[in-house]
């Protein structure tokens, strides 16, 4: 039994440890040296993206360095490609540096994954030199090694290795005036890809539409029901007030980009652009291999399709409405228990479940709406079944939380 209570607690640690996903923000929040740069991978939305890899290596540079750049006044679109092109798409440790092979290595970078990189331009040469020294510099800058390693900040080996460099790594591609994303017609794409529906009652409110719009420079992530989804929930948004309409079409727009790998390795709760104050208008993003599930209380549905992924923005088609409970009230909660009938009074059985059926089923502002489908009430079910408590990717049920207990406090096992 000790030694099934000494498998078990290893096998929980190991658990622990691989769903202990990296957040580079909080990383360099621990150094105030490196503030303008951390400011700055969250200003161009590159955190995001480096949250979401493995393997990766962030050669930061700290603050005098970032003025030395923001001196010259580039666009944010070319402080984004410079800044990319230090982040390393592969794992660089501080005892990694001073033992690389043949003494220098070639390591392609964010920028070069963008696909805007001309040439090779997007790799960073790395070379062990002399006297303990590790340079770098861009591939297409003469083979001038114009940094070097200064120390490593933090490592978790083979997921991320934050280390820093002397200067800004030079590149006349990554700073060359980077002209800023044009304008997208959300509709456009929508409609072209399946969501229509959503697309038209969209257009059809322009306060919702607009802010939309006024979200796209900043980063936005929409999330729109395809066209069968919307068309069988039309009866219940047909009923909505005004206000109410534009809500649910606003809980359908995240205000922040997020790629599909992002949303993949950042499992929990989002805010949305109808998120006001005590109106949290949220909902729960969870995640099974490829399969990602964004959950209200009254629905699940699933990313079924990538309609558009380029920074600032990315459309998601999923196969449901997304509900919130701020506007379904009525259906979300069960209804009060009626007063205990006389024996004489008492209905039938039969109708007496008929009458907390409609109660249950009508919201006070939906009184023409259809019953709840099948698989509404399967969602509501997942929902109550499936509740977890999720920490950076990993979900730890009931179940692992007592068996956790029962290891840390020597009680039995019942197997």
């Amino acid at each position: 039994m000790q030694l099934l209570r000494a498998v078990l607690a290893a096998a929980l640690l190991l658990l622990a440890t691989l769903s202990d996903a990296h957040n580079i923000t909080t990383i360099l929040s621990k150094h105030p040296e490196f503030s303008t740069f951390n400011h700055y991978l969250t200003l161009t939305h590159l955190a995001p993206e480096i949250n979401g890899k493995t393997t990766i290596t962030v050669c930061a540079v700290d603050n005098a360095a970032m003025s030395d750049l923001l001196s010259k006044h580039p666009s944010i679109y070319t402080i984004k490609n410079i800044l990319s092109l230090h982040v390393l798409l592969d794992y660089f440790g501080a005892k990694k540096l001073h033992q690389i092979t043949n003494g220098t290595a070639l390591a392609a970078t964010m920028y070069q994954a963008t696909g805007s990189a001309p040439g090779s331009a997007g790799f960073v040469n790395i070379t062990d030199l002399h006297g303990g020294k590790v340079g770098f510099g861009a591939e297409n800058n003469d083979g001038t090694l114009s940094s070097t390693f200064v120390k490593s900040v933090e490592e978790i080996p083979y997921n991320i290795s934050v280390i820093q460099i002397s200067k800004v790594l030079p590149s006349a591609a990554a700073e060359a005036p980077a002209p800023a994303p044009t304008q997208q017609n959300l509709t456009n794409i929508m409609s072209k890809h399946g969501c229509k529906v959503f697309a038209d009652a969209l257009s059809a409110q322009p306060d919702a539409l607009n802010t939309f719009n006024d979200n796209l420079d900043g980063g936005l992530t929409v999330f729109c029901p395809l066209d069968d989804a919307f068309k069988a929930f039309l009866p219940k948004f047909k009923n909505l007030t005004k206000s109410g309409k534009v809500a649910l079409l606003e809980f359908h727009g995240v205000p922040v980009y997020q790629s599909k790998a992002t949303l993949k390795s950042n499992n929990g709760l989002q805010n949305t652009l109808a998120t006001d104050g005590a109106n949290k208008f949220d909902f729960t993003v969870q995640n099974d291999g490829e399969d990602v599930t964004l959950k209200t209380k009254l629905t699940t549905a699933k990313i079924t399709d990538t309609l558009i992924d380029e920074q600032p923005l990315a459309i998601f088609a999923i196969s449901k409405v997304l509900q919130p409970k701020e506007l379904f009230k009525g259906e979300a909660e069960a209804p009060a228990p009626a007063p205990e009938p006389s024996a004489a009074d008492a209905p039938a059985p039969a109708k007496k479940g008929k009458k907390k059926k409609k109660a249950a089923d009508a919201p006070a502002d939906d009184s023409d709406a259809p019953a709840d489908s099948p698989d509404d009430a399967a969602d509501v079910t997942a929902d109550d079944s499936n509740g977890a408590v999720k920490t950076n990717g990993g979900r730890y049920g009931g179940g692992v939380v007592a068996l956790a207990l029962g290891l840390v406090l020597g009680l039995p096992l019942v197997l």
